[in-house]
């Protein structure tokens, strides 16, 4: 085998562990194949390029993702379960250090909102709204005396939220501290969004229904466009996030400048992972 061909043939076999990872966590960081692999950031960053240019995965900042799907598909809970996992249990606590006490809080369907659920057990007096099966038995399971959990109703979607018209009833009479949303995608003309027609109006509600706005997305969300606008990014009053992608800065100054970028924290990240 000539020197080229040798050089082929390793850069195949890394790009396959590469697309292997994709397919099972959603996304990598180069910082972690670089590690894993035993190969230069500019290695890697030549393998996403030559994947990318086939239609392999989707290039983001600092790594990769799988191939975006459509508009209009949406995932199941079980799937976006295992993406970015230790991204979305750092948001999650991060996020847990901006909800008070004896307050009402809504928390929307989704992987991140769920990790949220798990954070809030030692917080006192809550009343927490939230259309989610998946969130509501975690906080079911928490079997806090002192908190209330409010289940909306609603007609079940894939990723297991309520929505329709009975969510939308239940969540438009009340008046909320702070809601916290999790997201489909996060755009700069699109704003935040989500494949589901039904689940965008229920999040309207929720939306209206909040004092605050805090949306979850970790950055791989940056630049994703679903089929229905929840909120415009000047609606937001804060994005918890684990990293700032490129050109956030500078789109977010023209078009939402009161919008609070929350860099989440890191501290435990590697010790809670193993819960998710």
């Amino acid at each position: 085998m000539t020197e080229p061909q040798a050089r082929t043939a390793l850069a195949a076999q890394r790009q396959s562990v590469i697309l292997e990872r994709i397919n099972r966590d959603g996304a990598v960081r180069v910082s972690d194949l670089v590690r894993m692999l035993s190969v230069s950031d500019m290695t890697i960053r030549r393998d996403l390029e030559a994947m990318a240019g086939r239609g392999l995965v989707t290039k983001v900042h600092g790594g990769a993702t799988a191939v975006q799907s459509g508009a209009t598909e949406e995932p199941g809970f079980e799937v976006n379960l295992g993406r970015m996992r230790r991204e979305k249990r750092r948001i999650a606590r991060t996020a847990a250090q901006l909800v008070q006490p004896n307050s009402a809080v809504a928390l929307s369907a989704g992987t991140t909102t769920w990790a949220l659920a798990a954070e809030l057990a030692d917080v006192p007096g809550l009343t927490i709204v939230t259309n989610s099966m998946q969130v509501a038995d975690v906080l079911h399971a928490n079997k806090r005396p002192d908190q209330t959990v409010v289940l909306t109703g609603g007609v079940r979607t894939p990723s297991d939220a309520l929505v329709g018209p009975v969510a939308v009833s239940a969540v438009r009479s009340l008046h909320l501290d702070v809601v916290f949303m999790g997201v489909h995608g996060i755009d700069p003309n699109a704003g935040i969004t989500t494949p589901n027609l039904l689940e965008g109006e229920t999040n309207k509600a929720l939306r209206d229904a909040g004092r605050r706005l805090v949306v979850l997305a970790d950055h791989t969300k940056w630049g994703v466009v679903g089929l229905c606008q929840i909120a415009a990014l000047a609606d937001i009053d804060a994005w918890v996030v684990d990293e700032t992608p490129d050109a956030v800065a500078t789109e977010l100054g023209e078009r939402a400048p009161d919008l609070t970028i929350l860099l989440a924290d890191d501290a435990g990240a590697d010790e809670a992972d193993a819960g998710l």
